[in-house]
C-alpha cells in the first residue's frame, strides 16, 4: 500500500475501533448487570456496515462469533480491500486474504485489539528470546544467556544460522499463507495461532472450495474466539523440551516404524511416541488454558529474558495451604472481564481465585457458599473442585526448598549426545525468510529417553529452589565450514536447562528415588553403592554410559560425582545450577540412613520434622554416616 492509503485506512479504522472500543465499554457496563440482556439486545452493536459490497457476492456467511458477527462489524475491518466497489477486482484490491499475521495485525485485528497486539509484539512467543539467547551462547557468540533478543531480528553468524536451519519455525511473527484450520503441524500465524477455529462443515466447505478452482464460494467462515483447544499449542510446544506431548503423557522415540502396540503413536509429522503417563490435570479434562490464561500467553507488555519470568502462575495459587487469594467479579480488570464475557460465565457473585505474582484473575475458578474452590474446565464446562495442599507438602524441616515440579512430576525427558555440523555441499530451508538455501546445519541425535528428572537449585530473591533439571545441552559443535565461523575449533558443552515437565503425578515421587538415584544428581544413570568397610563407609559410583574423552564425565552426566565440577558453563540459565558438593552430602547421608531405616520408620519421620542435624547428634552405635 501507499503512504496515501495507510494513512487513509489507519483514519477510517481509529474512528471504527474508537465506536467498537465505546460499543463494548457499555456492554461491558450493562453486562455486569444484565449479561443475558447484553447478549440479546446487541447493546455494543454501532457500526453501520450495510453498505459494504462484500455480501453481494459472500451472501449469507455463517459460522462467526458473536462478537465478530459481519451484520456488527461488516468484512473490511478485518480482510480490508474497497467496500464500496461492486467489481470483483477492484473490491478485492489489497484485501488481506488471512487477517491476523503479525506483518499485517496493525491494519486488521490491532485496530480493535491494540492492548492485545502490543503485548504480543514483546511476548517471548513473539520474540523466542530466550531460545536465541541460550543458543548465541552455547555457540560462544555471547558472554550470558541473559540479553534480549528478538528472533526476527537474526544476522547469518553460525548460532543464527543455526536457529534459522533448526529453530525459527515457533514464533508468532510466522506467515501463514494458507487457508485451513490450525493443526499439529500448524507454526506461527499471529492471532491465528491461538484464536482461529474451523467448525467440521467450515473445513468440508474449504476444501470445496479449492477443489473447485475456487469458484464454489464457502458460505461457512471459520470463527475466531476464545475457544482454545491444546491442539493450537501444540504445532511449538511439542518441539524442544516438548511441553504439549509430555502433558498427554506421550514421550517421543527416534523409531522409524510404528510399532503394533497402543502404547506407541504416530502424529502428524510422522514421529513416533510411546506412552509414558499423561499429567494428572490432562486426565482430567484440563486444557492447557485452564492453567495459562490470557494474561500469561499473551503477555503483560514487558520484554522478558526466559519463559519462567513470563508465566506468573504456581501450582499453590489453584492448590493453596492456609486460605486462597481472591478477586471480586467487580475488581476485574478488561481483560479478565472481556474473557469472562466471551465465555458467558454466570458466577459474578462468587470470588474467583488470583494469582499471588502479579495478582491477574483466573475468571474459570470460583469459591462456592462452603468455601470450597472450583474450576471450570474450558474444554467442557465441568466443574472440577480444587483440592488444598497436603499436609505434608512442604511443611517439614526437610523439603521447604523443593518446588512442587520436583516431587510430583512423573518422569521428564532426556536428550543426550546431540552432534550438530554444519554442510556446506547440502540444501537447506531458512525457516525465518522460508527460502532454499545453499549449506545448513544437521543435528545427529543420539538418544532419546526418560527419566525422573534431577534436582537443580535455582537462586531467588527469595533464597533457593529446588527444581526439576534436564539435559539441556549435551552437545558437540563443529562449526569450522561455517563462513562466518571465527574459529575452527570444535565445541562441546555439558549443560542441564531447568525443566517444568507437565508430566504430574497426583503421588510424590518415593524418597528413594531422590536420595539414592545417581541419575536425580546429577551424575547420570548407573549403580549407586554404599559399601561398609569395618568402621567406615564410603559412596561408590558406577555408571551405564561410557566416559566422553572430551571433559571425562559419563554420557548422561550433568556433574562429576562427589567433585567440584570443572567446567563454568553447567546450565542454560545464569540462576539454575546443579547440586553442590556439599547439597549432595546432605542428600546422600540421608540415602546412607536408608540403608537400615524404611521412609516410613520413626526416625525417618522424625528426620522430617526436625531435620537431619538433630538427629545425627544422638547416633546409634550401629550408625555408619559416609567418610567425604
Amino acid at each position: 500500500m501507499t503512504s496515501i492509503k495507510k494513512n487513509q485506512l489507519r483514519s477510517i479504522w481509529l474512528f471504527l475501533a474508537l465506536v467498537l472500543i465505546a460499543g463494548v465499554w457499555f456492554g461491558l457496563k450493562f453486562f455486569q448487570n444484565d449479561q443475558q440482556g447484553l447478549m440479546d439486545s446487541e447493546a455494543y452493536a454501532t457500526i453501520e456496515v450495510s453498505k459494504e459490497s462484500c455480501t453481494e457476492c459472500h451472501v449469507e456467511m455463517t459460522g462467526f462469533s458473536s462478537f465478530h458477527d459481519p451484520k456488527l462489524l461488516g468484512c473490511v475491518v478485518c480482510h480490508l480491500g474497497n467496500p464500496a466497489s461492486s467489481d470483483k477486482d477492484l473490491s478485492h484490491q489489497d484485501m488481506v486474504v488471512i487477517p491476523g499475521n503479525l506483518s499485517d495485525a496493525e491494519f486488521t485485528c490491532g485496530t480493535c485489539h491494540k492492548q492485545e497486539l502490543e503485548k504480543i509484539q514483546h511476548s517471548l512467543m513473539t520474540t523466542n528470546s530466550g531460545l536465541v539467547a541460550v543458543d548465541k551462547y552455547i555457540f560462544g557468540e555471547s558472554d550470558s544467556p541473559d540479553h534480549h533478543f528478538d528472533i526476527r531480528d537474526l544476522g547469518h553468524s553460525p548460532a543464527d544460522d543455526h536457529l534459522r536451519d533448526l529453530c525459527a519455525n515457533c514464533h508468532l511473527g510466522a506467515e501463514k499463507t494458507e487457508l485451513g484450520a490450525i493443526s499439529q503441524l500448524s507454526r506461527g500465524g499471529g492471532c491465528n495461532a491461538c484464536h482461529l477455529n474451523y467448525s467440521e462443515e467450515a473445513s468440508n466447505q474449504l476444501d470445496d472450495y479449492l477443489v473447485s478452482g475456487k469458484t464454489k464460494l464457502a458460505q461457512m467462515h471459520p470463527s475466531t474466539d476464545v475457544f482454545m483447544s491444546d491442539t493450537h499449542c501444540f504445532g511449538c510446544h511439542s518441539r524442544s523440551s516438548r511441553i504439549s506431548t509430555n502433558y498427554m503423557g506421550w514421550h517421543e522415540t527416534l523409531l522409524d516404524e510404528l510399532p503394533a502396540s497402543e502404547n506407541y503413536k504416530q502424529f502428524e509429522d510422522e514421529r513416533i511416541y510411546e506412552f509414558k503417563g499423561a499429567d494428572v490435570h490432562h486426565s482430567k479434562g484440563l486444557l492447557c488454558i485452564d492453567c495459562h490464561s490470557s494474561h500469561e500467553v499473551m503477555g503483560d507488555g514487558k520484554d522478558y529474558l526466559h519463559e519462567e519470568d513470563a508465566v506468573k502462575l504456581s501450582c499453590s495459587d489453584c492448590h493453596y495451604k492456609e486460605e486462597p487469594l481472591t478477586v471480586a467479579y467487580d475488581d476485574l480488570d478488561i481483560e479478565s472481564s472481556l474473557v469472562f464475557m466471551h465465555r458467558n460465565y454466570q458466577h459474578q457473585e462468587k470470588e474467583m481465585l488470583k494469582v499471588a505474582e502479579d495478582g491477574h484473575p483466573l475468571v474459570n475458578t470460583f469459591i462456592n457458599d462452603r468455601g470450597e474452590a472450583y474450576l471450570i474446565g474450558k474444554k467442557d464446562g465441568k466443574e472440577h473442585l480444587i483440592k488444598k495442599q497436603s499436609d505434608i507438602c512442604a511443611r517439614d524441616e526437610a523439603h521447604q526448598s523443593l518446588s512442587c515440579s520436583s516431587c510430583h512430576s512423573q518422569w521428564a525427558p532426556r536428550c543426550i549426545g546431540c552432534h550438530n555440523t554444519y554442510d556446506n555441499d547440502k540444501q537447506g530451508y531458512d525457516l525465518l525468510e522460508k527460502k532454499l538455501i545453499e549449506g545448513t546445519w544437521i543435528e545427529h541425535v543420539f538418544e532419546f529417553e526418560t527419566g525422573l528428572p534431577a534436582m537443580g537449585v535455582r537462586i531467588t530473591e527469595e533464597g533457593r529452589i529446588v527444581e526439576p533439571a534436564i539435559p539441556g545441552m549435551i552437545l558437540s559443535i563443529d562449526k569450522s565450514a561455517h563462513e562466518a565461523s571465527s574459529s575452527n575449533e570444535p565445541v562441546f558443552e555439558r549443560l542441564y536447562a531447568a525443566n517444568a515437565p507437565h508430566t504430574t503425578a497426583k503421588e510424590a515421587r518415593s524418597c528413594e528415588s531422590c536420595h539414592l538415584d545417581p541419575a536425580s544428581l546429577g551424575y547420570g544413570k548407573g549403580k549407586l553403592r554404599y559399601e561398609v568397610n569395618g568402621k567406615s563407609a564410603t559412596w561408590n559410583f558406577e555408571p551405564i554410559y561410557s566416559v566422553n574423552p572430551i571433559d571425562g564425565l559419563p554420557e548422561d552426566a550433568w556433574i562429576p560425582f562427589l567433585t567440584e565440577p570443572s567446567s563454568k558453563k553447567l546450565s542454560t540459565r545464569s540462576d539454575f545450577r546443579p547440586l553442590s558438593v556439599a547439597e549432595q552430602q546432605k542428600v546422600l547421608t540421608v540415602g546412607a540412613c536408608l540403608q537400615c531405616h524404611s521412609k516410613d520408620s520413626k526416625i525417618m519421620t522424625e528426620s522430617l520434622k526436625t531435620g537431619l542435624n538433630p538427629l545425627l547428634l544422638k547416633l546409634s552405635d550401629k550408625c555408619l554416616l559416609p567418610d567425604y
